[in-house]
């Protein structure tokens, strides 16, 4: 919630700083942090829905609504550079010049400096939390920052040489990494969506716990994952001697699915048990 916040403040001093100046670049910076103030607001939304229990009409829980936030998110920012890209060839055409150039930027910058300052804090936080979400909205943040002293850097210039079709250009060059952006969220959104498997690393890693949790079992095979949300559904088929009591095999079940969710977030683990007869000799895991 403090995010979201901070994030409304630094937008109102932007938007401030473009009133007080008509410069296109300030209007497609402070457009950003509108955008990052809607898309904080549907975060928070979609992980409130996504913490919510199973229930009978959801039987897997909500997991998946933060993808949807996710496309979201995506779709408003690819808006947001549209809408700067119009802008930016409109004074184009009709290059003007600014007013009030230096109370302008002067609020732009607290603006940056307030959102800097924030990212750090979130940064050192995340890290004393080891918190990736933490992290990566901290670096995100800094990002931001990056883009604001770039804007300020280039209107400084434009200032000082008088080549005011500067301006328009710093807002294009905004938009276009804002398009990049929101392409990347919206794709990721997708991949989550179509059930994509985890990273190689981390399959790396549940084999390896598997490998080391499986002691009186045969082998794995049909291994899958997907990811949904914080959740990470992993199933496999789990092989063990024909001649091994019910009551054993669920005690190796029981051990590989601690493990696995001990160093997994999020783990939902399901094992099917076989007999020794049902075992593979393609893409299994011998213990």
């Amino acid at each position: 919630m403090t995010s979201i916040v901070v994030a409304m403040l630094v937008m109102g001093l932007k938007y401030m700083a473009y009133v007080l100046t008509g410069s296109v670049a300030l209007y497609s910076d402070a457009l950003e942090s509108i955008v990052n103030v809607a898309t904080a607001i549907a975060a928070l939304i979609a992980v409130r829905i996504s913490e919510r229990p199973a229930d009978r009409s959801h039987q897997f829980g909500h997991h998946k609504a933060e993808y949807v936030s996710a496309g979201l998110e995506g779709a408003l920012i690819l808006i947001a550079a549209l809408l700067i890209l119009h802008q930016a060839y409109e004074a184009w055409l009709n290059p003007r010049a600014l007013t009030a150039p230096a109370e302008g930027l002067a609020i732009n910058a607290l603006a940056g400096v307030v959102n800097a300052a924030w990212a750090w804090h979130l940064i050192v936080r995340g890290r004393a939390l080891r918190s990736p979400a933490l992290i990566a909205d901290g670096w995100h943040l800094f990002s931001d920052v990056a883009t604001s002293a770039g804007v300020i850097v280039g209107l400084l210039l434009a200032l000082t040489t008088g080549w005011m079709i500067l301006d328009p250009m710093l807002a294009a060059v905004v938009a276009f990494h804002i398009l990049w952006v929101g392409w990347r969220i919206i794709a990721q959104s997708m991949s989550g969506l179509m059930d994509a498997a985890v990273a190689g690393d981390m399959m790396a890693q549940i084999r390896r716990i598997i490998a080391a949790n499986g002691n009186g079992a045969l082998q794995i095979h049909d291994l899958r994952t997907r990811m949904a949300g914080r959740a990470t559904f992993i199933e496999f088929h789990l092989v063990v001697p024909g001649s091994m009591s019910v009551t054993e095999a669920h005690d190796i079940c029981d051990r590989l699915e601690e493990a696995l969710a001990a160093e997994i977030e999020g783990a939902e683990v399901l094992i099917h048990v076989e007999p020794e007869g049902e075992a593979k000799s393609k893409g299994a895991l011998t213990f």
